[in-house]
C-alpha cells in the first residue's frame, strides 16, 4: 500500500461513520456505532439473527505468469478504549495457492479485549492463465451472548470483541487483475461467477493499472479516489465537504466545546475546519465537470443507493442529454453502452435511459 491514493482511500474506508456531525458523544447518531464493514463474533451474529455478518469474502479474478504472487493485506479497527488499526499481511505464489488453500489465525490484544480471526486465501484455475482468488476473512473471538436487554445495548458489547470496518487490499506482481465491473467479454461469465458477501472488489490506483484490488465495504467504482479537493476526513462519505464544513463552522460555542473534550479526532477535525481560509473553503465545491452528448463516462453512484445504482455501478455509459428539472437541479441523462436495447434509450424510451448528477459520472478519456 505505498500508492499514496491507495493508502489515503484505505484510511478513509478504516474511519467510516467512525463519528458523524455534530461530532460530540452525547449525540444520538454518536451513542451507538453502526460503521460498515462490522464483523462481529460467530456465536453474537448468529444468536442475533439479524444479519450481522461475522465473515467477508471476496472473489477476484488474476492474469498471471508462472511465478505470480498475491500478498493481501487485510484491515481493521479494534474499538477498545481508544481505536487502535489492526492489519493482517500475507504473501503467497499463486501456483501454490491452486496446489493448496491456505489458513492464517490471527490474534490481537488490548485493554482486556482480545480478538481471534482466521483469513483464508485460495486460488483455482479458470481459463488460460487466469486465476480466481478466494479471500476470506472470519471471525472467531470466543463471545459470551448477553441473556437480556435492549438489541442495540447487546450490539454495543459485542463491538469490543468485533473486526471494524473491515476491507483488505490485495496486491499482484507478475500477473494483473481483471475488472469485475467491466472485464473483457471473455471473461465475462466467470467473473460473474465471483462471490462476494460484505465487500465490493474493484481496482484502485492509477487509472488503467492493474496490480491493486480494493475489497470494500461499501459500492466503489474503478479507481476510485478522495477527492482532492478534501482538506481532512469527515468520517462520512456519503455527505459533501463543503457542506460538512459549513455545519462545523456554525457549531455553537458550547458544542465546539463538547467536540473538543472529547474524542481526539473530533477535536483535529474542528481545528482543522476552523483553521481554512476563505479561498480553501471556496475550494471545497469542487471540480467543475463538463458533459456533452456522445461523451462516454463511467457510472459511479453515490454509497447507500438503490438497486439500481448497484447494478449500474461501474458500467460505462455515453450521455445522451443535460436536464435540468423544475428545481434547477442539473442531471446527466445516459444510455448504457452494453445494454440491448440502448438504441431505445437514446431515442427517450424509459427503461434504457439512466439519470445521474453531474459527480456521480467520470469522465473517460
Amino acid at each position: 500500500m505505498s500508492h499514496d491514493g491507495i493508502a489515503a482511500l484505505a484510511q478513509a474506508l478504516l474511519y467510516e461513520g467512525y463519528l458523524l456531525y455534530p461530532y460530540r458523544a452525547s449525540s444520538v447518531k454518536n451513542s451507538h456505532r453502526w460503521m460498515l464493514g462490522t464483523l462481529y463474533p460467530r456465536a453474537f451474529a448468529e444468536d442475533q439473527r439479524e444479519n450481522d455478518p461475522w465473515f467477508m469474502q471476496a472473489q477476484c479474478l488474476v492474469h498471471r505468469e508462472s511465478d505470480a504472487e498475491i500478498d493481501a493485506h487485510v484491515r481493521f479497527l479494534h474499538l477498545t478504549e481508544q481505536p487502535r488499526e489492526r492489519q493482517v499481511h500475507l504473501a503467497y505464489r499463486l501456483s501454490r495457492l491452486c496446489e493448496a488453500p491456505q489458513s492464517v489465525p490471527f490474534a490481537f490484544e488490548a485493554d482486556n479485549a482480545q480478538l481471534h480471526g482466521v483469513v483464508d486465501i485460495a486460488a483455482a484455475p479458470a481459463g488460460d492463465r487466469v486465476v480466481k482468488v478466494t479471500l476470506c476473512v472470519r471471525n472467531v473471538t470466543p463471545f459470551t451472548v448477553q441473556a437480556a436487554g435492549p438489541a442495540a445495548s447487546r450490539r454495543d458489547g459485542a463491538l469490543r470483541s468485533a473486526f471494524v470496518s473491515a476491507h483488505a487490499v490485495l496486491g499482484v506482481r507478475d500477473g494483473e487483475f481483471v475488472s469485475l465491473l467491466d472485464p473483457p467479454a471473455s471473461l465475462r461469465e466467470v467473473a460473474d461467477s465471483c462471490i462476494h458477501v460484505g465487500v465490493w472488489p474493484v481496482l484502485v490506483g492509477s487509472p488503467g493499472t492493474r496490480d491493486t484490488m480494493l475489497a470494500a465495504p461499501i459500492i466503489l467504482e474503478d479507481y476510485p479516489r478522495v477527492a482532492p479537493e478534501s482538506s481532512g476526513d469527515f468520517f462520512d462519505a456519503t455527505e459533501i465537504d463543503e457542506l460538512l464544513t459549513s455545519r462545523v463552522l456554525t457549531l455553537t460555542d458550547e458544542e465546539k466545546a463538547a467536540v473538543r473534550s472529547g474524542d481526539p479526532r473530533a477535536r483535529e477535525l474542528l481545528e482543522r475546519t476552523e483553521a481554512l481560509s476563505e479561498g480553501e473553503r471556496r475550494g471545497l465545491y469542487g471540480a467543475q465537470r463538463t458533459f456533452r452528448p456522445g461523451m462516454r463516462v463511467r457510472i459511479a453512484p453515490y454509497p447507500g443507493g438503490d438497486v439500481l445504482d448497484l447494478a449500474l455501478a461501474g458500467r460505462v455509459a455515453t450521455v445522451v442529454s443535460l436536464e435540468e428539472d423544475v428545481d434547477g437541479r442539473h442531471f446527466v441523462a445516459v444510455t448504457v453502452d452494453d445494454d440491448p436495447g440502448r438504441d431505445l434509450g437514446t431515442a427517450g424510451w424509459p427503461g434504457h435511459r439512466f439519470f445521474f448528477r453531474p459527480d456521480e459520472l467520470e469522465p473517460l478519456t
